[in-house]
């Protein structure tokens, strides 16, 4: 089996730094990456390609910006981007494919796989090696997310994933939904994984995942990224070279680069803490513990109450906007007691 190890510190990695990365920082970080050996970088905005907005954080460039003169300094991974229907569009794939971007994930809500259809069957036309990404896995279950999983793979995804954007599958939730992956995809389509670590069970959920099937493991260094991060990489690529699992990833050089380089960067320490637990826990979004803390230092709250509201209400990606409505509930609720 031939693991694919994806590196996301340069898009999910965008979220802790509120999408602030400078031109020179990706080039830098993206250049040791690739001599580190990662098999894919991912850069985009942390909300995919043109995902710079007031709804979800405008970023320090573009996407094309940031993307510029990148693949001509890769000698092994391969320009990776991620696309969300309804953000990116399928002329912002061209111009990324134009960028030198050789793979795409498109993602979506866990439910909602229909909307990917013609950017997956675009990428494709182009050339393009091209996931499926289902976001918030825990909201559907093993069976139900395999038909979207196949209904991706139907458009012309070479891998679809199992994203757990919330971090709040348990073990057993991620080997019930790559089994049932493995159960109705073809043999050729590759299953991929995308775990966070609010429940400090990034690295183990990714390893079980592999047992079951999964070759694309995503990772990022340090585990930057929304909410307590990403799998860490090093942690990861440790785990998997002391079970003899081949890779083609650096440990050593990994853990000088999230040591020296991406753990300065963090503002706020990408860590499992009270309002990162939290989000695995109530089963929310990662990306949206910032907005979350924003509002609730504004009005006063905890921002665990409007965490675990959110989770009660089943928010999903796309509705930060209502980060600020459910606190003004809360809010109204707490001074009527």
């Amino acid at each position: 089996m031939n693991l694919y190890i994806q590196d996301v510190t340069l898009r999910d990695g965008m979220h802790p730094i509120r999408h602030q990365y400078t031109k020179e920082q990706i080039r830098s970080i993206a250049i040791a990456l690739d001599k580190a050996k990662v098999d894919a970088i991912e850069i985009a905005h942390g909300d995919g390609l043109t995902g710079g907005s007031f709804n979800y954080g405008f970023g320090a460039h573009s996407d094309w910006d940031w993307l510029e003169g990148i693949a001509e300094q890769l000698t092994h991974a391969k320009l990776t981007t991620l696309l969300i229907p309804g953000i990116g569009t399928i002329e912002d794939l061209k111009r990324a494919r134009d960028l030198g971007v050789e793979s795409v994930r498109v993602a979506t809500h866990s439910t909602e796989a229909d909307i990917s259809a013609q950017h997956i069957e675009a990428a494709r036309k182009m050339g393009m090696d091209v996931a499926g990404f289902l976001m918030m896995a825990h909201m559907n279950a093993p069976e139900p997310l395999a038909e979207q999983a196949k209904l991706m793979e139907s458009y012309g995804a070479n891998c679809v994933y199992v994203t757990d954007s919330a971090g709040a599958l348990l073990m057993d939730g991620v080997r019930d939904r790559i089994r049932a992956f493995k159960d109705v995809l073809d043999p050729k389509t590759e299953i991929g994984i995308h775990c966070h670590h609010n429940l400090s069970l990034g690295v183990a959920n990714t390893i079980i995942a592999m047992e079951e099937g999964a070759t694309r493991l995503d990772a990022s260094l340090a585990g930057m990224g929304a909410g307590a991060g990403n799998c860490p990489l090093e942690v990861l690529i440790a785990c998997l070279d002391k079970m003899g699992k081949e890779n083609n990833a650096d440990l050593f050089q990994l853990m000088d680069i999230a040591d020296d380089v991406i753990r300065p960067l963090q503002q706020r320490p990408v860590q499992v803490d009270r309002e990162t637990l939290s989000l695995g826990f109530a089963g929310v979004y990662s990306s949206f513990l910032l907005h979350s803390e924003k509002a609730a230092e504004k009005y006063g709250l905890d921002t665990r109450t409007i965490l675990n509201e959110l989770g009660k209400r089943k928010m999903v990606g796309g509705q930060e906007d209502m980060i600020v409505d459910v606190a003004l509930d809360l809010l109204k609720s707490k001074e009527g007691e």
